[in-house]
């Protein structure tokens, strides 16, 4: 049931970088929750730090934080949005939007901030990777390699696209690497070229984690693609797509809510596509850590 909105105070982050950020849809999206009785603080930090310092100066005096970016932006956020308590709003600018995807946000800037007139909320799970927070997934190995390879140059003039260029320059770069695991208290010792374990639904825009996944399951997903020709990763494409990951012998998967892995060399870690931390590294997940603004009509999906 939609709340009724009393004259509060929001706290706006906007990314200056992402689409749309400057543009009039915007501006009338604002509108919309002024007119609903909101006043807006706009401010736009250039950094990690900066986000979380921001936050920690408003947090007494507002009733919510609204993102306006990307899923990055909104990763950048999570530490400030933990410590405060406050309802998050998202206002899709990014490229991929997967956090969006997962809550059902529509991607249109005005729709999206009347999702937050409405008031429906929902409590989601966090990730968190050595301390560092995440949304929707974190990466280890040819995940990372894609993440370099997909440059904000790549971003503006591919769009969506840019995500296939980037996974075939990175196939053509990654070398393979043993990972031990401990999920819970079961151990695996593996061969891997990419590792990803998720908190939420979708990642890589649009690519499901697992077909069954939810934000609010108190689980992580993982799976371990082990090496393979160029080919062979090909065909498996479409299943790592949709979420299917278990019914491929090429791919180990499993469910947890600690994963402590090692890996035979040190190794990057991405989380929502920000580099966060190297292994070894202990992954767990935080049941219900934050309240986010969600359509009312989806607000007991999964």
């Amino acid at each position: 049931m939609a709340a009724s909105m009393r004259r509060s105070s929001t706290l706006l982050i906007v990314n200056p970088h992402a689409r749309s950020a400057g543009d009039t849809d915007l501006d009338d999206g604002l509108r919309r929750l002024e007119q609903a009785g909101q006043e807006i603080i706009r401010v736009q930090p250039d950094s990690r730090a900066q986000t979380v310092r921001a936050i920690a100066d408003h947090r007494a005096h507002v009733d919510r934080i609204v993102v306006a970016g990307g899923d990055g932006t909104v990763s950048s956020a999570a530490e400030g949005l933990v410590q405060s308590g406050l309802p998050l709003g998202l206002l899709p600018l990014g490229t991929a939007n997967d956090l969006a995807r997962t809550l059902g946000i529509p991607t249109d800037v005005s729709s999206a901030c009347e999702v937050i007139v409405q008031g429906c909320r929902r409590k989601i799970d966090l990730g968190r990777v050595n301390d560092h927070y995440f949304f929707n997934v974190a990466n280890i190995g040819l995940g990372v390699r894609i993440t370099h390879e997909l440059t904000p140059k790549a971003k503006k003039y591919f769009g969506i696209f840019s995500y296939l260029k980037a996974f075939s320059t990175a196939i053509s770069k990654e070398r393979d690497f043993v990972v031990s695991l401990t999920i819970d208290t079961r151990r695996y010792r593996l061969r891997s070229i990419q590792l990803a374990i998720g908190n939420g639904r979708y990642y890589g825009g649009g690519n499901l984690i697992d077909a069954d996944a939810t934000i609010d399951d108190g689980l992580l997903a993982l799976y371990s693609i082990r090496p393979q020709s160029l080919w062979e990763l090909i065909t498996l494409a479409p299943v790592l797509r949709e979420g299917r990951q278990y019914q491929s012998e090429r791919v180990f998967n499993a469910l947890g809510q600690r994963i402590e892995l090692q890996t035979s060399r040190s190794m990057e870690i991405h989380a929502d596509g920000e580099p966060v931390t190297h292994t070894p590294a202990v992954f767990d997940v935080i049941e219900q850590a934050l309240e986010v603004y969600v359509p009312c009509a989806t607000n007991e999906a999964p």
